[in-house]
């Protein structure tokens, strides 16, 4: 159906208007007269309360609205009601959705050379940080496994800390604890003695209420987005572990056949909403969720001390080194990778801190 609005749009005189003090789309040459607006659904995994459904998916697709005139408008799907965060990017390449929200790390070894923005060691002062490097180095890389859909945005939780049942004081306490990781993250804490067990966050509140899993490695935001301050007891901040990339993308048949002035029109509302709103989700929330944490189950907040961290640090670096090796023999540029990251990562904690 979107092809054939599209082919009788074209045939029936998308005329170039003057442009006018109304919305881009309307200044881009789009005529309302002819057109009829499409709908494309959107699938996540967030609760619809969330805020990446709550400021992030709704300021989008109000851009996306707005920037074309209403021509295109997006219906989300949150909570997993149309495919769960596993499926969701799979989903978008076989058109089953024609966008989805989800993470890159939920199918491991599906998006390799990514990776290397999750590495442990390298340090993102904040989500600002980490999505702008995830964002400007994605598209300095341009990977051959992100080209089967058209991505929209790249956007990042910055640092993580576990949240957990028990204390985790010291390497000794969190030796043999079932963990919930996924990505990288699992490797990570496998490196440090933990049991990382991979499953999405909207399982994960479950699972620790159930005693599954001991603790979560995770932005702070969980504890309030997910709920999880009410099924753990623990806070260690842990900010060299973590750092999980989050994908907007949309189907590419879907991107192909859109007229180009409505290709721009979406371009535009990707960076604006990207620079005001993605970059600083997970900022916004952690500082909530901690509040929110403090107020609704007293945490005890637990800081390594910097010997301790040291212990910590020392087992899991050599993991950067065995991303490049691992990378190099599939033939990818892995190194290239970690340089990039490392490199913007200096460039935009300057910037950002």
């Amino acid at each position: 159906m979107l092809f054939i609005l599209f082919v009788a749009c074209l045939f029936t005189g998308c005329s170039l208007p003057e442009a006018s003090e109304k919305g881009h789309g309307e200044a881009a040459g789009l005529n309302y007269e002819t057109m009829t607006a499409i709908e494309l659904k959107l699938a996540h995994f967030f609760p619809a309360t969330h805020p990446a459904e709550t400021e992030l998916v709704k300021k989008w697709s109000e851009a996306v609205s707005k920037g074309t005139g209403g021509m295109v408008t997006i219906t989300s799907y949150p909570g997993e009601t149309l495919l769960t965060a596993e499926e969701i990017y799979d989903g978008v390449v076989t058109g089953i959705t024609d966008l989805g929200l989800s993470c890159f790390s939920y199918t491991r070894g599906r998006f390799p050379l990514l990776e290397a923005f999750e590495l442990p060691g390298i340090v993102y002062s904040n989500s600002k940080v980490a999505s702008k490097v995830a964002w400007e180095g994605i598209k300095e890389l341009n990977p051959q496994e992100i080209q089967d859909t058209r991505l929209m945005m790249a956007l990042a939780t910055g640092p993580g800390d576990l949240f957990t049942t028990v204390p985790v004081r010291n390497l000794e306490d969190l030796k043999g604890l079932e963990i919930r990781a996924t990505g990288l993250s699992a490797k990570t804490l496998q490196s440090l003695g933990a049991i990382p067990v991979a499953m999405a966050q909207s399982e994960t509140y479950e699972a620790l209420s159930k005693g599954v899993v001991k603790g979560n490695l995770a932005p702070i935001e969980v504890l309030e987005g997910w709920r999880h301050a009410e099924v753990t007891d623990y806070i260690t901040f842990t900010p060299f572990l973590y750092n999980t990339l989050f994908f907007v993308t949309m189907n590419m048949d879907i991107w192909s056949s859109l007229p180009p002035e409505i290709q721009a029109a979406i371009e535009e509302a990707n960076a604006a909403v990207h620079e005001e709103v993605a970059m600083g989700l997970w900022d916004m929330q952690n500082e909530s969720a901690l509040q929110f944490a403090m107020e609704q189950s007293n945490p005890e907040l637990i800081s390594l001390s910097e010997e301790e961290a040291a212990r910590w640090i020392a087992l899991i670096e050599p993991i950067q080194d065995e991303f490049v090796t691992d990378m190099e023999g599939k033939g990818l540029p892995g190194e290239q990778a970690l340089d990039i990251v490392k490199r913007l990562a200096d460039q935009y904690n300057d910037l950002y801190n």
